[in-house]
Parts: C-alpha cells; structure tokens; sequence
C-alpha cells in the first residue's frame, strides 16, 4: 500500500516525503538523477524491495527539489542544498541519525553527508555510484565529453522515450514491456526535459573524490560486474578509498537495484544493517571554511566586527577566531561559506576596505568547530599569499562540490599545502552576476534577509504573492539589483528567467493552497496573483500536468 506523501520545507522549497516500516532503524534512499515517490508505488518489483526493506528498517523516502514531487521552482541544485533537502526531511519526521541508501547520482550526495554530519549517519549503503562522472587519467571508466554529448543530446530529443535506450539501465527487463513502460513513465513523471538536461550535465561536473577518504562510518559499496551505466571499476575505486569500506561485487548488468538478483542485494543490506558490531567514530569530520583578511588603513571598530560576525552567522556560519583583521569561520558548506563572501567583499567597500578570501574544505578533528588548527592555519595563510584583493580563492575539492551554484571559476595558482607537501591546485571564484555592478544601485551596509540570493528573490515573490501587477522591474528594485544581473543569475541558478520563475513560484504556492482545501479554485487564482481564474487553470495545468479542479478532486 503506498504511504501517505507528506511535505516539510526547507527554507521556501517543499521537499515531498514518505515514510513506512516496522523496523527500529531509520533507512533514508537517496535516489539517483531523477524521481517520483508515488510512481515508485507502480512498480512491483520495487514495491517487493521496499517492503523487504521495511520490515527491518523505518524507511524515508523523498524526491528532491526540482525533481518528482517536490518544488520545482528550480531546476537546479547543488550537493549542499540537496543534502540541506535530506536534513529537514529527517528532522520532519524526527530522524536523529540513520542508515543512508544512496543509489547512482544519489550516492553523491549520500557520501558528502556521511563525510560531514557522522553524528546523523548510522552507516552509508550504496548501490551503482560513481565518484565522478567526466574521463580523467585518474579515472579512465567515465564517460567522455563526446560520450555525455550524446546523452545530452538523447535527452534533448527523446527525453523518457525508447530512443533513450533506457534498457541499458535493467538489460534482464529488455522484453518486458510493462516494465520499461513503467520506466519511461517515472523519468519523465521525474523531470521535465529541460529538468532532466540541466541535471545530468551538472553531474557531469560533480567530483567527490577528494572527500571519500573523510568518510568515518560503516560502509557498504554494492556493484554488479557488468553493469554498462557505472562501471564496477567505480565501484572498487570507491570502496578503496574509504577506511574499512566493505566491497560487494554482485553478478549481472543491470544499474537498477531492484531487477536482477534482488535477493542477494536485499540479503547483503539486511546483514549490514542488522550487524550489532557497528563501531561509531564521530571523530573527525568534512569541515567547509573560511577565511577573510581585511585589507584598510584602519582597523575595524567593535561595531563593524560584530556586523561582520552576524554577517557570516546569517550564512549559517561560525566565526571560530577573529583579530579584527581576520576572520576564520566554518560553514555547513561550500556554497554558503563563497555566497557570505561575496556579501562581505560588497560591504567591505561601503567601509572603505578591501578583503582578501578563501574557501578550504578538509577533514579534521571535531574540536576544530571550536578552534583552528596550527596545520590549517599554514593551509589559510598559503591561500591568503596568492589572493588579490577583492578576490576568493577555493581549493579544487571545494569547485568540484560546487557544480549548480551559478559560479564560474578560473585556475588560479598552484601552491603546496604546508602540512603535507602536497599541491593544491587554487581557483578564482567569478560571479558573472557582477559583471556590470557600475549600473547598479550602491551596495547597502546591512544585514542580508536569507543565507542565499534564490532566497531572498523567493522571498520578495512570497510578500507580493497577491499583487498581479508585481513585476521584473519590481523585483529588481527590491533586490538592488539591475536586470541584467538578475537574468544572469537566474539563469545560472534555476534555468529560469525572472519572468518563468515569478509564475512557477505562484503556480506552486496556489498548488499548497489547493491541498490544504481551505479555499476554492477562483479565490486562490486571486490569492497567487493571478486575476483571471481561467488563465489561471491553463497555467496550472502547463506547469504540473493535471487542472486545479482535478487536483482537487484526486485529493478529496
């Protein structure tokens, strides 16, 4: 029977969840590109896997943002805000740690949360994943550029059709019709077309390969020999590279889990899962920081340390130790510790100073939440040599974490890390957003409203939610932003421009409104700006495939 499909938000984004089972430990799948919880349901064979699943485990499952059932006001998303997505689905519904069960792209995201939150991760699953997803002479096994140019192409031109040769995901399912009828119907229940395109081709930039060896908990890496998507190479790579990582080589061709020979995936989970032996080390973890130096004729006053303190706390960052000249903070990830960056170089201005920055993300002692090390000071001050100012430096494990954050970066310098003699290859951040700030309103000293810019322009959509002559223009205004750059950055962002994303926000929260089923059809046309209840429904049915009164009466 399949759950009731709930939602909890993170920030301003609705993240679709279910959760079922008996069993006394929490198991969250982390499915791979794209999903759709309710037509997972429509599956029998996945339906038998899940039910095995839970009778030994309370198992969550969700689709993330952009993808399935969850907003997709967005089309993209980084690994932070994905794993931000898997962290309020589990406080929703009152996990404190689980077991992570990532499959293909899911596997990702699953390894950078089990690298940096061990404290909520019992134990790391994972089933077809790849460290990373472009060749290299490091990683011969993935595709080429040539190779992913045609899937972006199939993608393009025959998005969940049987030109997609989806019968290389499960060979053993070839001749089943039902089968690769059902498949075709979830990938594109999962994304649209563009969607779909836009996230395979930031997989493509996705590179967790220096953060695999931060991995402390138990893990289990399951391959099958033949698989044609991810090659078992992949897999023994992975596995080697994680401390005590358990290496499981199953026979057959088949990336999806739950065709083939299910018996021994599910008989080699349950024996992990089940293992009281587990030993938790929670000593060390994946840290995100940052670093800033104020370069000025004058240095800092109380009040301006203490803006520059709530400044990086409204990133959700820490600062951990400050001279008045510079300040060391960690983040929770990349993108916000670079976003906070950003912000401070702007304000740095108003106060006639400049500001020099970098962005390192390393395993090290949990302790070092409260203080930095000797070697990671050394790593920091190598970084602040070769930074000019206005300009933040990141290290080449913090690019590859960053794929979907709407940055580009330039290959900086290389410089030897202090501590291990090692070279650390530097990038400069560049935010194209900022290419033309002399048309811009002069940057205010003030506090910003969110922890990113997509949250702050959600948030001025959400204040005029009812006002139908709310505009671009308006928006822009808001924001102290020309509309070139907002255009610019949208783009990056979500794929979408101002004007798309405007409609799909209001489209999206008329859709919340309709669930709740407090008002009816035209008076919540009114209440999302929209004042013609007939455009309203055309629109409707564009954005989600189905009318605002059908909606209403599928649910009621």
């Amino acid at each position: 029977m399949k759950p009731t499909t709930q939602y909890t938000k993170n920030a301003r984004i609705n993240i679709a969840y279910q959760v079922f089972g008996s069993g006394s430990i929490d198991l969250v799948y982390i499915p791979g590109w794209v999903s759709n919880i309710d037509l997972m349901w429509a599956c029998p064979e996945l339906v038998n896997f899940f039910t095995e699943l839970g009778k030994i485990a309370r198992v969550i499952l969700f689709d993330k943002r952009g993808t399935g059932l969850s907003d997709r006001v967005t089309e993209l998303s980084t690994l932070e805000e994905r794993m931000d997505d898997l962290r309020a689905v589990m406080d929703a519904v009152g996990s404190e740690k689980a077991v992570l069960f990532g499959h293909s792209e899911g596997g990702s995201v699953s390894a950078l949360f089990a690298a940096t939150y061990p404290k909520r991760t019992i134990s790391l699953i994972t089933f077809g994943i790849f460290a990373k997803r472009i060749y290299s002479k490091n990683y011969p096994w993935a595709p080429t550029h040539e190779e992913r140019q045609v899937v972006y192409d199939m993608i393009e031109n025959s998005w969940g059709s049987g030109e997609m040769n989806l019968e290389s995901l499960a060979p053993s399912k070839t001749n089943d019709k039902v089968f690769m009828d059902w498949l075709a119907n979830y990938l594109r229940s999962g994304a649209s077309p563009s969607a779909a395109l836009v996230l395979t081709k930031m997989n493509t930039e996705v590179d967790i390969v220096d953060i695999l060896g931060s991995i402390k908990v138990p893990t289990l890496i399951m391959q099958r020999t033949n698989d044609v998507d991810v090659k078992i190479e992949e897999g023994r790579f992975i596995a080697e590279r994680i401390e005590g990582a358990r290496f499981v080589e199953l026979e057959g061709d088949d990336h999806l889990f739950w065709v083939g020979n299910t018996k021994e995936v599910l008989d080699h989970m349950k024996a992990f899962i089940l293992n009281e032996n587990t030993v938790e080390n929670t000593e060390q973890q994946l840290f995100t920081i940052g670093a800033a130096k104020i370069i000025s004729d004058q240095r800092p006053n109380q009040r301006q340390q203490e803006f520059f303190t709530q400044y990086v706390e409204q990133y959700r960052g820490k600062v951990i130790e400050s001279d008045g000249q510079t300040f060391i903070a960690t983040f929770e990830g990349p993108s916000k510790a670079i976003n906070c960056g950003l912000g401070l170089i702007e304000t740095a201005k108003t106060l006639n100073a400049q500001l020099v920055l970098g962005v390192h993300i390393k395993e090290s002692p949990v302790d070092e939440a409260h203080f930095i090390s000797r070697e990671t000071n050394l790593t920091l001050e190598s970084i602040f040599e070769q930074a000019q100012p206005n300009q933040i430096l990141v290290t080449q494990t913090v690019k590859y974490l960053l794929s979907g954050a709407g940055l580009s970066f330039s290959q900086h310098k290389t410089v030897f890390d202090p501590n291990s003699g090692e070279s650390i290859i530097l990038y400069s951040v560049v935010d194209e957003s900022k290419l033309d700030l002399q048309n811009d309103t002069p940057y205010k000293f003030q506090l910003p409203k969110n922890d990113s810019f997509l949250e702050n322009v959600l948030q001025q959509i959400d204040d005029h939610l009812g006002d139908e002559l709310f505009s671009v223009e308006i928006l822009c205004n808001e924001l102290a932003i020309s509309e070139r750059q907002l255009q610019r950055k949208l783009k990056a962002i979500t794929n979408k421009s101002p004007i798309q994303l405007i409609s799909s926000v209001r489209l999206h929260r008329a859709k919340e409104l309709l669930l709740k089923g407090e008002y009816n059809i035209a008076e919540i046309s009114y209440q999302a700006g929209f004042s013609n209840p007939s455009y309203f429904s055309k629109s409707f049915k564009k954005e989600f495939g189905i009318t605002p009164s059908a909606l209403q009466q599928k649910e009621f």
